[in-house]
């Protein structure tokens, strides 16, 4: 069933395809270094899933590293440009679909690994609720969810919304064990290039 899209951290008016034809402020040509260091801490592992992958930096990387990658996003420009990406560099174990976060069991796969670099901002309360619900039912029980989200300590009231500790707590309090929350910085393209941050990572538990 369609649902709303998720809010658009650039304009409401504009569609993530839009964006995708140019270089989105999120788009820093890498993963997110504040994710990557996971991997280098072995906590990335098993079947790898990057939810709102944009260009595909996140799951390539766990492909690279020969772990069974997918990445998906709503935007069918974005994972375009992933798929191509995967070819260019000889990555057949990253898969990339179209789909929509809110309904990730389409993907009829259980991950060991969820990877969330920037969307668990994009909701308010109650999307946010069914946002992680769907990402629950995709989790292996004992599973890991990394997200990283911008901080209430950031500054200015551009882009996506600022994110509490305690809204981390609250959304996680239900069927996982919230291992860390921990400060960190989101790369961004535009203003200073670096944005206060939450980095979490959460077990799921059941």
């Amino acid at each position: 069933m369609a649902t709303d899209p998720p809010f658009n951290p650039i304009s409401p008016f504009v569609s993530f395809d839009e964006v995708y034809r140019g270089t989105p402020p999120w788009e820093i040509g890498r993963p997110q270094p504040a994710l990557l260091e996971l991997f280098e801490a072995g906590q990335v592992s098993g079947r790898v899933l990057d939810v709102g992958c944009g260009t595909g930096e996140l799951a390539l990387t766990a492909a690279s590293r020969g772990l069974q990658a997918t990445g998906v996003d709503s935007s069918v420009e974005a994972i375009a440009i992933a798929r191509q990406r995967a070819v260019d560099r000889g990555l057949a174990g990253a898969r990339f679909e179209v789909a929509d976060a809110m309904d990730l069991s389409v993907l009829d796969t259980i991950f060991d690994t969820v990877m969330d670099s920037g969307v668990f901002h994009l909701f308010d309360d109650a999307d946010r609720a069914r946002y992680v619900e769907s990402v629950g039912r995709v989790t292996a029980i004992g599973g890991l969810y990394h997200m990283l989200v911008f901080s209430d300590a950031a500054p200015g009231h551009w882009g996506p919304r600022r994110i509490r500790r305690n809204d981390i707590e609250t959304a996680l309090a239900d069927g996982w064990d919230l291992r860390s929350v921990e400060p960190a910085i989101f790369e961004v393209n535009i203003v200073d290039g670096r944005v206060k941050a939450w980095r979490a990572t959460a077990v799921r538990s059941g």
